[in-house]
Protein backbone atom coordinates (compact mmCIF):
# COMPACT_ATOMS: atom_id res chain seq x y z
CA UNK A 1 0.00 0.00 0.00
CA UNK A 2 1.62 3.49 -0.63
CA UNK A 3 0.81 6.54 0.61
CA UNK A 4 0.72 9.83 -0.54
CA UNK A 5 3.42 11.97 -0.05
CA UNK A 6 3.31 15.59 0.23
CA UNK A 7 5.55 16.06 -3.49
CA UNK A 8 2.79 14.24 -5.45
CA UNK A 9 -0.24 15.99 -4.39
CA UNK A 10 -0.77 18.60 -6.92
CA UNK A 11 -1.22 22.17 -5.96
CA UNK A 12 1.06 21.69 -2.72
CA UNK A 13 4.23 23.46 -1.47
CA UNK A 14 5.86 22.38 1.56
CA UNK A 15 7.42 25.54 1.97
CA UNK A 16 3.61 27.68 1.73
CA UNK A 17 1.51 25.09 2.72
CA UNK A 18 -1.63 24.25 0.33
CA UNK A 19 -1.96 26.80 -2.62
CA UNK A 20 -5.23 27.72 -4.08
CA UNK A 21 -6.71 26.19 -7.42
CA UNK A 22 -7.37 28.65 -9.93
CA UNK A 23 -10.86 28.43 -11.02
CA UNK A 24 -13.43 29.35 -13.59
CA UNK A 25 -16.73 30.48 -13.33
CA UNK A 26 -19.63 28.06 -15.30
CA UNK A 27 -20.54 28.48 -18.49
CA UNK A 28 -23.97 30.68 -19.37
CA UNK A 29 -26.23 28.05 -18.69
CA UNK A 30 -28.84 27.20 -21.89
CA UNK A 31 -31.97 28.14 -19.32
CA UNK A 32 -31.12 31.46 -19.80
CA UNK A 33 -31.08 31.69 -23.62
CA UNK A 34 -34.38 29.47 -24.18
CA UNK A 35 -36.22 28.50 -21.31
CA UNK A 36 -38.08 25.42 -22.94
CA UNK A 37 -35.71 24.41 -25.30
CA UNK A 38 -38.39 21.37 -26.48
CA UNK A 39 -41.31 23.79 -27.04
CA UNK A 40 -38.88 26.07 -29.31
CA UNK A 41 -38.03 23.04 -31.00
CA UNK A 42 -41.60 21.66 -31.87
CA UNK A 43 -43.04 25.07 -32.69
CA UNK A 44 -40.05 25.57 -35.27
CA UNK A 45 -40.61 22.17 -36.80
CA UNK A 46 -44.50 22.84 -36.96
CA UNK A 47 -43.96 25.95 -38.66
CA UNK A 48 -41.99 24.60 -41.53
CA UNK A 49 -43.91 21.52 -41.70
CA UNK A 50 -47.57 22.71 -41.34
CA UNK A 51 -47.17 26.44 -42.53
CA UNK A 52 -50.61 27.25 -42.24
CA UNK A 53 -51.42 25.47 -39.70
CA UNK A 54 -54.35 23.49 -41.33
CA UNK A 55 -53.12 20.03 -39.96
CA UNK A 56 -52.86 21.45 -36.33
CA UNK A 57 -56.25 22.78 -36.97
CA UNK A 58 -57.73 19.50 -37.89
CA UNK A 59 -57.35 17.51 -35.19
CA UNK A 60 -57.29 20.04 -32.55
CA UNK A 61 -59.22 19.84 -29.30
CA UNK A 62 -60.89 23.32 -29.39
CA UNK A 63 -61.99 22.86 -32.91
CA UNK A 64 -65.56 21.65 -33.00
CA UNK A 65 -65.07 21.03 -36.71
CA UNK A 66 -61.40 18.77 -36.40
CA UNK A 67 -61.95 15.38 -37.37
CA UNK A 68 -62.96 13.47 -34.31
CA UNK A 69 -62.62 9.24 -33.99
CA UNK A 70 -64.82 7.11 -35.92
CA UNK A 71 -64.71 9.55 -39.21
CA UNK A 72 -63.96 8.49 -42.35
CA UNK A 73 -60.64 9.72 -43.07
CA UNK A 74 -58.75 9.89 -46.97
CA UNK A 75 -54.99 10.30 -46.60
CA UNK A 76 -52.98 11.03 -49.60
CA UNK A 77 -49.43 10.73 -49.91
CA UNK A 78 -46.61 12.12 -51.99
CA UNK A 79 -46.52 9.24 -53.95
CA UNK A 80 -49.42 9.30 -55.01
CA UNK A 81 -51.12 6.51 -52.93
CA UNK A 82 -54.30 7.14 -51.00
CA UNK A 83 -55.73 5.24 -48.05
CA UNK A 84 -59.13 6.05 -46.44
CA UNK A 85 -60.58 4.50 -43.57
CA UNK A 86 -62.36 5.22 -40.48
CA UNK A 87 -60.43 6.69 -37.85
CA UNK A 88 -59.96 4.39 -34.86
CA UNK A 89 -57.47 6.53 -32.66
CA UNK A 90 -55.86 9.67 -32.77
CA UNK A 91 -52.93 9.88 -30.60
CA UNK A 92 -51.86 14.08 -29.80
CA UNK A 93 -47.80 14.28 -29.26
CA UNK A 94 -47.02 17.31 -30.81
CA UNK A 95 -44.87 16.98 -33.79
CA UNK A 96 -45.63 13.17 -33.43
CA UNK A 97 -49.40 13.12 -33.59
CA UNK A 98 -50.37 10.26 -35.68
CA UNK A 99 -54.06 8.31 -36.31
CA UNK A 100 -54.82 4.80 -36.68
CA UNK A 101 -57.17 4.16 -40.02
CA UNK A 102 -59.04 1.02 -40.67
CA UNK A 103 -60.07 -0.10 -44.06
CA UNK A 104 -59.98 -2.90 -46.31
CA UNK A 105 -57.99 -3.70 -49.09
CA UNK A 106 -59.07 -6.55 -51.32
CA UNK A 107 -61.07 -7.92 -48.51
CA UNK A 108 -58.78 -7.89 -45.52
CA UNK A 109 -59.30 -5.91 -42.80
CA UNK A 110 -55.84 -2.97 -42.90
CA UNK A 111 -54.93 -0.86 -40.17
CA UNK A 112 -52.03 1.97 -40.89
CA UNK A 113 -50.78 4.49 -38.78
CA UNK A 114 -49.73 7.61 -40.30
CA UNK A 115 -48.04 10.71 -38.76
CA UNK A 116 -50.21 14.07 -39.67
CA UNK A 117 -47.11 16.49 -39.39
CA UNK A 118 -44.76 14.05 -41.93
CA UNK A 119 -43.35 14.99 -45.10
CA UNK A 120 -44.74 12.14 -47.02
CA UNK A 121 -48.20 12.68 -46.37
CA UNK A 122 -49.90 15.20 -49.23
CA UNK A 123 -53.33 15.68 -47.72
CA UNK A 124 -55.71 14.39 -45.31
CA UNK A 125 -59.54 14.82 -45.68
CA UNK A 126 -62.34 14.24 -43.72
CA UNK A 127 -65.00 12.22 -46.41
CA UNK A 128 -67.73 11.39 -43.79
CA UNK A 129 -68.12 12.54 -40.41
CA UNK A 130 -69.85 9.87 -37.82
CA UNK A 131 -73.47 10.99 -37.19
CA UNK A 132 -73.20 10.30 -33.41
CA UNK A 133 -70.12 11.09 -31.04
CA UNK A 134 -68.32 7.89 -30.32
CA UNK A 135 -68.22 7.46 -26.57
CA UNK A 136 -64.81 6.04 -26.41
CA UNK A 137 -61.04 7.96 -27.24
CA UNK A 138 -60.25 4.67 -28.98
CA UNK A 139 -62.39 2.70 -31.49
CA UNK A 140 -60.66 -0.63 -30.76
CA UNK A 141 -63.99 -2.98 -31.16
CA UNK A 142 -64.33 -2.09 -34.81
CA UNK A 143 -61.76 -5.34 -35.27
CA UNK A 144 -64.36 -7.56 -34.53
CA UNK A 145 -66.81 -8.58 -36.66
CA UNK A 146 -69.45 -7.77 -35.06
CA UNK A 147 -68.93 -3.94 -35.27
CA UNK A 148 -66.34 -4.10 -38.60
CA UNK A 149 -67.11 -1.06 -40.73
CA UNK A 150 -66.37 -2.89 -43.93
CA UNK A 151 -64.68 -0.71 -47.37
CA UNK A 152 -65.47 2.69 -47.19
CA UNK A 153 -64.48 2.47 -51.11
CA UNK A 154 -68.41 3.48 -52.02
CA UNK A 155 -68.97 5.98 -49.95
CA UNK A 156 -65.09 7.59 -50.59
CA UNK A 157 -66.15 7.30 -54.51
CA UNK A 158 -69.31 9.64 -53.55
CA UNK A 159 -66.84 12.26 -52.45
CA UNK A 160 -64.58 12.54 -54.41
CA UNK A 161 -67.16 12.58 -57.35
CA UNK A 162 -68.97 15.19 -55.84
CA UNK A 163 -66.21 17.01 -55.01
CA UNK A 164 -65.33 17.01 -59.27
CA UNK A 165 -69.05 18.29 -59.83
CA UNK A 166 -67.97 20.87 -57.19
CA UNK A 167 -64.85 21.73 -59.15
CA UNK A 168 -66.29 21.47 -62.66
CA UNK A 169 -69.10 23.89 -61.60
CA UNK A 170 -66.97 26.42 -60.31
CA UNK A 171 -64.93 26.12 -63.23
CA UNK A 172 -68.48 26.55 -65.31
CA UNK A 173 -69.25 29.39 -63.32
CA UNK A 174 -66.26 31.18 -63.95
CA UNK A 175 -66.36 30.64 -67.84
CA UNK A 176 -69.50 31.89 -68.32
CA UNK A 177 -68.46 34.68 -66.04
CA UNK A 178 -65.38 35.40 -68.89
CA UNK A 179 -67.88 34.98 -71.69
CA UNK A 180 -69.70 38.25 -70.52
CA UNK A 181 -66.93 40.34 -69.83
CA UNK A 182 -66.00 39.63 -73.09
CA UNK A 183 -69.12 40.36 -74.73
CA UNK A 184 -69.77 43.33 -73.22
CA UNK A 185 -66.29 44.24 -74.58
CA UNK A 186 -67.04 43.40 -78.01
CA UNK A 187 -70.63 45.05 -77.98
CA UNK A 188 -68.97 48.37 -76.25
CA UNK A 189 -66.39 48.85 -79.46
Amino acid sequence: MQVASANTVPGYDPIKGMQRIKTYPPPPSARAVCKDPIAALTTAQLTTLDPQGARAKLFSKENPEAAKVGDILLVRLKNGDDFAGVCMNIRRRGIDTAILLRGNLTRVGVEMWYKVYSPNVDGIEVVQRREKRARRARLYYLRKPKHDVGSVENVVRQYQRQRAMLRSADVRSRDANSNKKKSNKKGKK
